[in-house]
Formats: C-alpha cells, sequence, structure tokens
C-alpha cells in the first residue's frame, strides 16, 4: 500500500471518531478499488476480532490502552501518539477459519454471510510465508501434486486458462467436467475428462488431492455443484470456490517449492517494542 492510501486511511479514521466522538476502540472496514481509492463500508463502536491479532503483530496492549483511554488517561500520557503505529519488519496475514465438515448443510461457498468460527494469523518477514502459515493454520491442506479437478462457472472459463497453465508448471495432472473441459481442450491445455455421475466417486476413491469448483446457479443442496463442494469438505479434499484464492494459494505453493524451508518465530520475536 502506498504512503498516500495510508495517509487518506489514517485521515478518514480520525476525522470518523471526532465526529462520533468515540473514546476507546471502534473497527472501520475499508475498501480500496482499483484506482486506489479509499471507501468506508462501515464503522462500528466496538472492538472486533482483529484486535487480537494487531496486539499481538504491534506488541501494543490495546485493550488496556482502550481501557485507560476510556478511564480518562490520554494517549501521550500512555507513551503513544495519534497516527499509525511504527511498522515492524514482520508480516501478519489474518485468516478465517471455518466448520464445514461439522455444519452438514451449510454451502462452502462464501459469499457475504459470516461463516467464519474463528481467525488464525500467520506472521513472517515474507509475505508469501506469512499467507503459508495462515493458510496451514486454517486448515486448509495445500497439496503440491496429484490430481485436481477443474469445474468452473462460464463467467470464470477464460481466467480459468491461467489457472490451467501454472497448475502445470507445478506438476499437477488436470481433470474437469463437460463444459470447463470442452474450453481448456479447444485452449490446447492437456487435460481429462471426468463425467458428472464419476465426479463424486473420483472423490471419495482418493484420486484428486483438489477440487476447484466455482458456482453457478446459487446454493441448491441438490445441484450437482453443491454435492461436489460438500463431498470434498466430507473427504477431507480440498475445495477452492474462487479463483483469486486459487491464485494466491498457488503463488504461496511457488514460494514454498522454491524457498523450501520456512522460518519459525516466537510471539516475543515478534511484539516487541
Amino acid at each position: 500500500m502506498d504512503e498516500a492510501t495510508k495517509n487518506t486511511i489514517v485521515d478518514y479514521t480520525i476525522r470518523l471518531a471526532k465526529a462520533l466522538k468515540v473514546v476507546g476502540l471502534f473497527n472501520i472496514q475499508f475498501v480500496l478499488d482499483q484506482d486506489n481509492k479509499v471507501y468506508v463500508i462501515e464503522v462500528n463502536p466496538r472492538a472486533s476480532r482483529t484486535i487480537p491479532v494487531l496486539s499481538k503483530i504491534t506488541g501494543i496492549p490495546m485493550v488496556n490502552v482502550a481501557t485507560q483511554l476510556i478511564m480518562g488517561k490520554k494517549l501521550q500520557d500512555l507513551g503513544y501518539q495519534p497516527g499509525l503505529a511504527k511498522e515492524g519488519e514482520y508480516i501478519a496475514v489474518k485468516a478465517p477459519v471455518f466448520s464445514f465438515s461439522k455444519l452438514i448443510t451449510v454451502d462452502t461457498f462464501l459469499g457475504p454471510e459470516m461463516k467464519s468460527t474463528g481467525e488464525v494469523m500467520g506472521v513472517d518477514k515474507d509475505y508469501h510465508s506469512a499467507l503459508y502459515k495462515a493458510l496451514v493454520a486454517s486448515g486448509l491442506k495445500i497439496p503440491r501434486g496429484g490430481k485436481v479437478l477443474l469445474s468452473v462457472a462460464d463467467r470464470d472459463k477464460n481466467d480459468c486458462i491461467g489457472i490451467a497453465y501454472k497448475l502445470l508448471e507445478l506438476d499437477f495432472k488436470l481433470m474437469a467436467t463437460e463444459d470447463t473441459y470442452s474450453y481448456l481442450s479447444e485452449a490446447g491445455i492437456d487435460v481429462e475428462y471426468v463425467s458428472n455421475d464419476k465426479m463424486l466417486d473420483y472423490i471419495k476413491d482418493d484420486k484428486l488431492t483438489l477440487v476447484i469448483n466455482t458456482p453457478t446457479l446459487g446454493k441448491i443442496p441438490k445441484r450437482l455443484g453443491f454435492l461436489l463442494r460438500r463431498t470434498a469438505i466430507e473427504y477431507n479434499i480440498p475445495c477452492i470456490t474462487s479463483l483469486d484464492t486459487a491464485n494466491a494459494v498457488f503463488e504461496v505453493l511457488e514460494h514454498i517449492i522454491r524457498e523450501k524451508e520456512t522460518e519459525i518465530y516466537a510471539l516475543d520475536d515478534y511484539s516487541k517494542r
């Protein structure tokens, strides 16, 4: 994130805090568009689940500081200044944890609903390593080979070509359902066809290491896509339902294969101030 964007976020935060007369903790949901324009989605006058993550990575006991502010102390009295805390050398990535294996009627496709049942944090001096740690801690098994089943919606067919080439570069074998198979084959990609009536059997027989499926017509339990995602979860096969997530996972895998080792850091290493 560039400095101008950071300064904008700080400015919006201070102005909102003053306008709402907030003393203590509150959280703001920001989003950036493709041109790095900052938008505020929502403001909540309470702490969030991110506070423990931020407290650990910055070394600032935020709940304690906020409590003392509510009791009448000033930031300066506690040794702090307004604005962003000084950036350290460590990078923290927060990842959601889901309990889809226990919630058998819930679709694994993610939308605006709150489906996560927890959060984990990955910390490293390198972004890809931090993301890798967060994904592993969240329960996502990242395979290093094997067969991948691709079954994507029409809107994702074009982007799926790039995913397919990246998988081949990582030495995965590709399999695809009917429409996806036709699209990839016409693009000259080496892919094996899997019929709809055999698709679930491949998962149950442990012939796949990963499923990439983007939904088409909604989350209806009787639809094949829903059954594909649910079966993958129940048989402990990682199932990715967003191509953005797939790209991030493969970037991490490329990094881990190249670097081969990942450093382990203790809480005391990165929470010192």
